[in-house]
């Protein structure tokens, strides 16, 4: 028998930095919760996935005309990343392609919609897409999620990050952050 352990290593974090303090803390709270519930004796995954359903990954996506951003995470479900930025008219053998790789349990699309609550103009161009995966994957559960600002909140993201000006006008890692931030929002949304 293997015993999981968790090695602890210094992080240093700007005392201005208080949204990624508290990022980091969700992150380690929940592996604390997650070892917690399920013993010090992490061996044996087959009786983890009897308890907790399903170790599979989620799988978000930032739909855009042009370009789509991909995020994912990890298989505990804890860290959101980017994970690509394709050519739209790709996308569904994209899914289908990383669905048969790896494990996915859900799929979340980000929902465009307006101040008022009601959906943009870009759900014309998203309807025929969610169909189409619909066809392709009728065993997935999609979830749509609201995506308003996460262009804005990428861009603050990577200006934050210390990105340079001309590393920021590529759109695609636009698309792939706010992938992320759509996926992340929903892991916080849905915890309990």
């Amino acid at each position: 028998m293997r015993s999981c352990r968790v090695d602890s290593k210094l992080l240093k974090i700007s005392g201005k930095d208080n949204i990624c303090r508290t990022k980091i803390m969700n992150v380690l709270w929940k592996l604390w919760v997650f070892i917690f519930e399920n013993g010090r004796n992490c061996a044996n995954f087959a009786k983890i996935k009897a308890k907790n359903g399903r170790m599979g990954r989620i799988l978000a996506i930032d739909f855009g005309r042009k370009r789509t951003g991909i995020a994912v995470t990890d298989p505990l479900k804890i860290v959101a990343n980017g994970l690509a930025t394709i050519p739209t008219h790709t996308l569904i053998d994209f899914v289908q392609d990383y669905v048969k790789r790896e494990a996915v349990e859900r799929i979340v699309i980000g929902l465009p919609k307006r101040l008022d609550n009601t959906p943009s103009e870009s759900m014309k161009y998203l309807e025929p897409f969610l169909n189409r995966l619909k066809k392709v994957l009728p065993d997935m559960p999609i979830t749509m999620y609201d995506e308003r600002f996460t262009s804005t909140l990428a861009h603050k993201a990577m200006i934050d990050g210390g990105m340079k000006k001309s590393d920021r006008r590529n759109k695609a890692v636009v698309d792939t952050i706010a992938a992320a931030i759509i996926l992340n929002d929903f892991l916080q949304s849905s915890q309990i």
